[in-house]
């Protein structure tokens, strides 16, 4: 018996993927794979945790099967994550196994399974992990009403990213601005890149360029390494659920002539929560004076 749906994918974002490039960063996309059908994110240039914010819809998806058995068994998706180059064929990073939830036509799309709630899958590069997907996945029969008996995908539309749908609201995490700021840079121990250095040696005394560049969710902040010092900041929307923040990648770099950079080393912080400041109640501190 033949079953017709329609496929949502949900591709929020991806965390602590695999550096495919010299520069310790990758260009990634995700392609999803669901049967006969296949489709990509955009490419999004120079970080490790991509944030999509991309819907992708798979239309008049045909099954065979008992009703029952679709609902309760679904096919797998295939989620694979590559590394776009500007010449040759993209790099494979990594790939994740999916199930969608399944909603067939007479039941209503309703708490507590609709809309489904964002995931992390686990992403593998053969046997080693390769990162986390963020992500969320429903498959939804079409009724002998058609498209028009599906459930509204529910906004918000970005006009600027044009044919590109976001992630639907009550799907997406409420976000929050938030301004990071990365200050006490101190590097003890950076390797002698030139011929000039003799095994290693603090920043300061390496007689080099070196600079620190932090990136998170795609916004990047750089500081010399002539002395310790901040390393700027920038502002970034963050979900208010702080389990789905992103980890913070620090690389170090030598900055060589004519504006070359070769990567000296990198670090992961993979949680931020205990640094996260919360300004005091003004409002609250009040009472408290008053009792």
């Amino acid at each position: 018996e033949k079953q017709v749906f329609q496929l949502r994918a949900h591709m929020y974002q991806a965390r602590s993927l695999f550096a495919a490039d010299s520069s310790g960063l990758s260009d990634p996309f995700a392609r999803v794979f669901f049967i006969s059908q296949s489709q990509c994110t955009e490419v999004l240039n120079e970080t490790l945790c991509p944030t999509w914010d991309q819907l992708l819809v798979f239309d008049n998806v045909e099954l065979y099967g008992e009703a029952h058995e679709m609902r309760d068994d679904p096919p797998i998706i295939v989620i694979e994550i590559y590394d776009q180059d500007t010449v040759g064929k993209a790099d494979f990073m990594g790939r994740t196994f999916a199930k969608p939830v399944v909603k067939m036509s007479d039941e209503q799309y309703c708490p507590p399974r609709f809309p489904p709630q964002l995931e992390y899958y686990q992403i593998y590069r053969g046997n080693a992990t390769a990162g986390d997907l963020l992500a969320a996945f429903e498959l939804l029969q079409i009724g002998p009403g058609g498209k028009s008996d599906l459930p509204p995908i529910d906004g918000p539309t970005d006009m600027d990213r044009g044919p590109i749908l976001p992630v639907p609201l009550g799907i997406r995490p409420v976000l929050s601005r938030y301004r990071v700021e990365v200050t006490n840079v101190h590097v003890e121990h950076f390797l002698g890149q030139e011929s000039t250095s003799k095994g290693t040696g603090r920043a300061e005394g390496a007689g080099k360029q070196g600079s620190v560049c932090g990136d998170w969710t795609g916004n990047q902040a750089t500081a010399s390494l002539k002395k310790p010092q901040g390393i700027g900041s920038f502002l970034a929307d963050l979900p208010e659920n702080e389990l789905l923040h992103p980890p913070l990648n620090i690389r170090v770099v030598d900055c060589r002539a004519f504006g070359r950079y070769t990567l000296v080393g990198s670090h992961t912080v993979s949680s931020l929560r205990k640094f996260i400041y919360r300004p005091p109640d003004k409002k609250a501190q009040y009472w408290n004076m008053a009792g």
